[in-house]
């Protein structure tokens, strides 16, 4: 019984490993970069609507 549970121990360390490896090499940049780009596009679009170009004094 007890080589039943390493096995299903060893499983569910490889599936936290690849689970871990997933989150930081895949999940994390793509979210960093859609909220990154998401902020770019809003600040963008407040200038065109509200706030116009800055620096410009007039």
């Amino acid at each position: 019984m007890s080589n039943a549970i390493k096995q299903n121990d060893g499983a569910e360390r490889s599936s936290e490993w690849k689970a871990f490896f997933f989150i930081t090499v895949v999940l994390f940049p793509i979210l960093s970069v859609g909220v990154v780009g998401a902020y770019g596009f809003s600040v963008w679009f407040m200038q065109m609507l509200f706030f116009g170009m800055p620096g410009h004094g007039g």
